[in-house]
């Protein structure tokens, strides 16, 4: 996934947000709970997180979907695709729904997370499984075994 220019771009469905982000992502993930399986009428979610000074939106204005508490997940407001997360007291990162990118081939879970509630039938070739999220003291050492293999 690292080459000489990190920037990679994205877009709903319907392509009336397009986003673009500027950095290589700091780990991959897939998500068993059930929200994301409603969220995204599937058996997990997949995305990539980034710092957000390297991800913006270059066209059309997201909307709050899904939670809208402090966690927030960010739609496009006519096809209602599932774009990003801004994950609760983490402003620093944003969490891109690995799909929505133009290279979306190119992302691999590295992690499973909710692995409790996953649908029993559901596989990721993810490195590593939490039944639950990592804690924070698990993210520094996750982090960095990511980004060693992605060089």
């Amino acid at each position: 996934m690292t080459d000489d220019n990190p920037r990679r771009t994205g877009k709903c469905r319907c392509g009336q947000v397009r986003f673009e982000v500027n950095s290589e992502p700091l780990i991959t993930m897939a998500c068993h709970c059930t929200g994301c399986q409603r969220m995204t009428a599937s058996a997990f979610s997949l995305s990539a997180l980034y710092q957000s000074d390297g991800f913006k939106i270059t066209l059309g204005e997201p909307v709050i979907g899904g939670l809208h508490g402090a966690t927030r997940h960010y739609f496009c407001a006519h096809c209602m695709s599932w774009l990003f997360t801004r994950p609760e007291g983490m402003d620093e990162f944003v969490n891109v729904r690995a799909t929505m990118m133009d290279n979306a081939q190119s992302f691999s879970p590295f992690i499973e997370t909710y692995t409790d509630e996953k649908l029993p039938w559901a596989t990721t070739p993810a490195v590593h499984s939490f039944k639950k999220f990592p804690s924070s003291d698990d993210f520094p050492a996750l982090l960095s075994e990511f980004a060693k293999r992605h060089r």
